[in-house]
């Protein structure tokens, strides 16, 4: 029998444009725990922040509260991988091919207990505030583990928690069969909260974003109609949906003024969910929020228990993967992929698979 290796190859975050593929100690697996050989490792638009202007979120310069991680970092919170290491009480076997949510939870304050473990007092994130999927083998909490069916391709199993994350999104929109439902972004997020909505309830959609790649995906994936951008939008979409405003707006863009644009997309008593983060402050029309009652929710993260299930189950069935992956890579491609995402330039969704060797020049 072959022993295991003591060492790994890792995508090791430093600081801004500093991310090394290095060799690191493989990690141990600790009680509740389970070892994962990683299949496939995902990126998102955290990670491109933390590659343009961080470190923001990971705990370099400073020591995390609960995780006590700090200085260089593994990072990678979208993965999933095989199962190679389980402890006696395990409900897993060596073999399985596992999704990670990457969210972990104490199970035992308040948050937990109302069931929104994404709150939960002591959370944390694998690849955010602790080592994590970009690399050979990861270490996970048995808790955010959920088998992958059956069949499933490994690169649609690999949008497994980005596609969770826009499901928990979808359920706090509160958007219910027969509501009109405007969606400002056609991008990763926008497409994941798309397939939530439309997963959860028989909504009419409109999707808004600048003409081109995107809204010709929105569309193939089900919305009722596309928008461009444009400043008479209001009206084009009053004229789609019908006098009044939208029901519930979701913006996904996190561009600037995007949240006013909701407040005037959406109907008196409406909903505006809020999932894109602007890169500053915003200026929003309180007044307009406050005469017209409009609510407005926010979605963090996704609740493992509700979501990862659910989302491998949509990429089995649905042609979700084929519409938005670019490309698997190896781990020597990640900085170029992370300039990338950072600067707009990319569609979709980039893998990578730790075990492929990058070409020789």
């Amino acid at each position: 029998m072959t022993a295991a290796p003591q060492t790994m190859r890792a995508a090791v975050y430093h600081g801004a444009h500093d991310v090394r593929i290095t060799e690191v100690p493989r990690p141990e697996r600790r009680p509740g725990e389970v070892l994962l050989r990683v299949l496939r490792s995902g990126m998102c638009g955290t990670d491109a922040t933390e590659w343009k202007a961080g470190p923001l979120t990971f705990p370099v310069d400073r020591v995390h509260p609960v995780t006590g991680s700090t200085g260089p970092m593994i990072f990678g919170h979208e993965f999933i991988g095989e199962v190679v290491e389980v402890g006696t009480d395990s409900s897993f076997r060596t073999g399985a091919v596992v999704a990670s949510g990457a969210g972990v939870w104490c199970g035992a304050c308040d948050r937990c207990r109302e069931g929104r473990t994404n709150l939960c007092r002591r959370y944390y994130t694998l690849g955010l505030n602790a080592p994590g999927g970009l690399a050979e083998y990861v270490s996970v909490p048995e808790i955010t583990l959920v088998g992958v069916p059956d069949g499933l391709d490994l690169d649609a199993a690999g949008l497994a928690q980005p596609l969770a994350v826009g499901l928990h999104a979808a359920r706090r929109s509160g958007a219910r069969d027969g509501d009109r439902v405007v969606l400002i972004g056609a991008g990763a997020i926008g497409t994941f909260v798309l397939t939530g909505l439309r997963h959860l309830a028989d909504v009419d959609t409109t999707v808004v974003d600048f003409p081109g790649h995107r809204l010709d995906r929105a569309a193939r994936l089900g919305a009722t109609r596309t928008l461009a951008v444009g400043d008479d939008l209001p009206a084009r979409v009053e004229a789609a949906i019908g006098p009044g405003g939208a029901d519930v707006v979701v913006e996904a863009s996190g561009a600037p003024g995007q949240l006013d644009t909701a407040i005037r997309l959406v109907r008196d008593g409406g909903t505006i969910l809020q999932v894109g983060l602007p890169a500053k402050r915003q200026e929003v029309d309180v007044h307009a929020l406050v005469m017209r009652e409009i609510t407005v929710r926010t979605t963090l993260a996704h609740v493992c228990g509700e979501d990862l299930g659910p989302a491998l189950r949509i990429l089995a069935d649905g042609p979700l993967a084929a519409e938005l992956l670019d490309s698997v890579r190896p781990l020597g491609d990640l900085a170029d992929q992370l300039q990338r995402l950072a600067e707009g330039r990319l569609e979709g969704k980039v893998l990578f698979d730790p075990q492929l060797q990058e070409a020789s020049v």
